[in-house]
């Protein structure tokens, strides 16, 4: 049996992630911020524990008691887009070395960690895991900082080392103030939502087949190295956001043009996704199927935990 610790895992992937790995048989610990997102994990039959990654000793002791063979790293101070650009994501990178360090010493088999699309910059293109790393912001600075450093020391202590890239996920229990959430929130209250011209291509991934890769990746033994994640296929934002609009409210209205362009928009978010291919993952949920369903969540819970009402 895989043993398995999931640091944040009452975030939104995390809490995907918990659930894949016990569905296919994984004995889990998932690992939360005090206070935060343990409602994603209500009902799960998994070892719990709530714990700041600061604090070395404590979660050193909870990894000694559950003996995982794998930790994934899901964990991050200031994901929303209103902290990418805070000189303060620098304190991730060191989380993430204390953390990579941590399971060293308790001579865990593999750490996986989440990177990001921001990485690699707007470049306009289909990226692949090889290309040049330009990102533009603290986040995505932070992000490929952490990745490299985290790969010279699993590559020091010999430890299996896999850092997945995510591009755009979508899915229940995601938080409020990201697009799908917050364009179902106001159309579910008739306010008009307020879009840039959205022209740009995006690939939509569902967090169930987000959940998973990375269970491929904590299960494959040759799986090693930076990975892209998300959906090979990408849509133009503009069609995307009428298929929504059309399960959620037909006649919602979607102020396209109303937002500028922000600097350095990206126009092509498109991943090549070919290593997790040869893991032998696939997406398999179709975006209508994946947005009815995600409609479908939030309109059976109007004024969840955690998700605001529309502005």
């Amino acid at each position: 049996m895989f043993r398995t610790a999931i640091l944040g895992a009452g975030g939104f992937l995390g809490a995907w992630l918990t659930r894949e790995l016990l569905a296919s048989g994984h004995a889990v610990l998932a690992v939360t911020r005090p206070g935060g997102g343990e409602w994603r994990l209500a009902g799960l039959a998994c070892a719990r524990a709530a714990a700041d990654l600061a604090d070395t000793d404590a979660l050193r002791w909870l990894l000694r008691e559950f003996r995982p063979q794998s930790i994934v790293n899901m964990a991050w101070s200031g994901v929303a887009n209103a902290h990418h650009d805070d000189p303060a994501q620098a304190g991730n990178v060191a989380m993430t070395v204390r953390l990579v360090a941590l399971a060293a010493e308790l001579r865990l088999s593999c750490f996986v960690g989440v990177g990001s699309q921001a990485e690699y910059g707007p470049q306009n293109r289909i990226l692949r895991e090889c290309d040049e790393l330009r990102p533009t912001t603290h986040y995505g600075r932070a992000k490929a900082d952490a990745g490299r450093e985290a790969a010279r020391l699993c590559a020091d202590s010999g430890m299996r080392f896999a850092w997945l890239r995510v591009f755009s996920t979508y899915g229940a229990m995601d938080n409020g103030k990201w697009l799908i959430p917050m364009a179902i929130s106001r159309l579910l209250h008739g306010k008009p939502v307020p879009l840039t011209g959205c022209e740009q291509r995006w690939s939509f991934l569902h967090a169930s087949d987000a959940a998973a890769a990375f269970r491929a990746v904590v299960e494959h033994d040759e799986a090693n190295g930076m990975f892209n994640l998300g959906h090979p296929e990408a849509l133009s934002l503009k069609e995307t956001l009428i298929r929504l609009r059309d399960f959620v409210n037909p006649h919602g209205i979607l102020d396209f043009g109303r937002l500028p362009y922000g600097l350095n928009q990206v126009m092509l978010l498109q991943p090549d996704v070919h290593r997790l291919h040869r893991l032998g993952w696939q997406p398999k949920v179709e975006l209508d199927a994946g947005l009815r369903e995600t409609v479908r969540w939030f309109t059976d819970r109007p004024t969840p935990q955690g998700f605001p009402l529309a502005p």
